[in-house]
């Protein structure tokens, strides 16, 4: 899906752990960038992950289907009482 890499940007107010934010700009010269960089993966990664589950369900609503067509339902079994 990706996301627009030219939207405007905007101040977002974040309580971070004061330690990790001083380790971590001394490894980047970009924090907010970096941040970016990351919530762009974590966005990626769920949104695979959730069209992946999708998918999953799919594949055994159709397995359900198939099933219930070859076999019939349980509940069939049970109708009439």
């Amino acid at each position: 899906m990706g996301y627009d890499r030219t939207a405007t940007k905007r101040p977002v107010n974040m309580s971070l752990n004061e330690d990790l934010v001083r380790q971590a700009l001394g490894l980047t010269s970009n924090l907010s960038e970096t941040v970016e960089t990351l919530l762009a993966d974590f966005v990626r990664d769920a949104d695979s992950k959730d069209a992946e589950r999708e998918r999953q369900i799919a594949v055994h609503i159709a397995a359900s289907d198939a099933l219930v067509a070859k076999y019939g339902s349980l509940a069939d079994e049970f109708h009439d009482l």
